[in-house]
């Protein structure tokens, strides 16, 4: 008879299953294997273009504010786009929409590679450009993610939305260090060449997976209507919105991305590769966030670990922005930021949409997309002219002391997300 197993390594086992990632939606549903790998080619491609976008814009300007005016003409036209996309999100095959939004994307990486190959563009092409890839994408992620929880199922979504952010790290701390190298080496045309070729790998990857028509009868809402139904449900559900304010308010205050290029060469007096290197420091930290989030399914608080998390995110960026020339330390900062914003991400996700009917949550994934990229965008421009109007530093630290206090008030104003509880520990209490 063989001898009982010591129990330290029964420990050890048990501890390090804890934190493992769960691979069970990419081995249970094929699809949702298909959409995870075009996903990442894609947004691997497109790390090189919005690394290239805020180094030439700030080559063309020399101004932080003009880099800062690329975030909200982005905005602007992801304000536009899921306007438009919520018209008619829910009521269509989202494999269709998938594939048909990658063509357009590739067109705005086209202009883009013309304009680089030109020598020096017009500014208003390059933000033409960032405009159109920004319209198209508030349709083509919202259709995206809506498809994931059929995909999965509600009990797999928290499992699958943190390999989503294991993906979306990973290409963001891969692609923005690599882009950083391949400008400085063979210029901007060499990015969006990149950027151009790899959306054929979400295009390839959906036309293989199966149609996702809607899976209500088609009576419900549709064109402008549709788009007051998908508002208007987020108006009255206190805890989705709550997930949108605290979001929104980490994005915009705290994320100081259009200063990266002012803060490579005044800060750290360094180039395009170090660029890079600030771009894809959060995403190392919650790279690591998420491959060790096996703990996330058991986590019942969940909206407590929201409001914690973005108390974190701020913290770490108000340090950031404080460590003077130090890069290494600006590194470790920018990492442990990233590593609770993904926290945060998980969780948000999983309550938006748990909460929220399958009918709606084409419309519901617009308005999260809106947010979660928009708000960056504001970011942006709030992040550029705060530092023209004081110093980078200023606009760091201030936005970082932000961001702590706004999750103060959401879980004073929201008690709904503080209260929130998994469905898991919901049903068994």
């Amino acid at each position: 008879m063989n001898a009982p197993e010591p129990a330290r390594p029964r420990r050890a086992r048990a501890a390090a299953s804890a934190v493992a990632l769960d691979l069970t939606p990419l081995r249970v549903s094929r699809d949702y294997r298909l959409l995870w790998t075009g996903q990442f080619v894609s947004e691997l491609g497109y790390q090189f273009a919005r690394v290239a976008i805020y180094v030439q814009v700030f080559d063309l300007t020399g101004s932080a504010a003009a880099v800062g005016f690329t975030g909200l003409t982005g905005l602007l036209a992801l304000f536009a786009g899921s306007l438009v996309g919520s018209t008619f999100i829910d009521a269509r095959d989202r494999r269709s929409i998938l594939m048909w939004s990658q063509v357009f994307m590739a067109l705005g990486a086209a202009i883009l590679l013309a304009g680089a190959l030109s020598g020096r563009p017009p500014l208003a092409l390059v933000y033409g450009a960032n405009a159109l890839t920004a319209f198209v994408g508030a349709i083509e992620h919202p259709a995206r993610s809506a498809m994931t929880p059929r995909l999965v199922g509600a009990e797999l979504l928290p499992s699958a939305l943190t390999l989503n952010q294991v993906l979306w790290q990973t290409v963001t701390v891969v692609g923005p260090a690599a882009a950083g190298v391949v400008i400085h080496t063979f210029g901007f045309g060499a990015a969006y060449a990149v950027d151009l070729v790899t959306y054929a790998g979400l295009f390839v990857a959906a036309s293989l997976m199966r149609p996702m028509p809607p899976e209500h009868d088609g009576s419900g809402a549709s064109g402008w209507a549709a788009v007051k139904e998908g508002f208007g449900f987020v108006r009255r559900n206190r805890l989705v919105a709550s997930t949108f304010v605290i979001d929104l308010i980490a994005m915009v205050f705290g994320m100081p991305a259009a200063l990266f290029p002012v803060l490579a060469l005044s800060q750290f007096d360094r180039g395009a590769e170090i660029v890079g290197l600030l771009f894809a420091a959060p995403s190392v930290g919650a790279l690591i966030g998420a491959a060790s989030g096996g703990w996330v399914r058991r986590v019942h608080r969940q909206g407590v670990a929201v409001i914690w998390a973005v108390t974190a995110w701020g913290a770490a960026i108000a340090a950031f922005g404080l460590v003077g020339s130090n890069l290494p330390l600006a590194l470790l900062f920018l990492a442990i930021a990233g590593a609770a914003d993904v926290i945060s991400a998980i969780f948000r996700s999983t309550i938006a949409q748990l909460a929220t009917p399958d009918r709606l949550r084409g419309r519901l994934s617009t308005i999260f997309i809106l947010v979660v990229s928009g708000g960056p965008r504001l970011g942006d421009f709030e992040a550029g002219i705060v530092a023209a109007w004081f110093t980078p530093t200023i606009s760091v630290v201030a936005g970082g002391l932000a961001c702590v206090a706004g999750a103060g008030v959401v879980a004073s104003v929201y008690p709904e997300l503080r209260r929130y509880r998994s469905e898991a520990a919901r049903s068994t209490a």
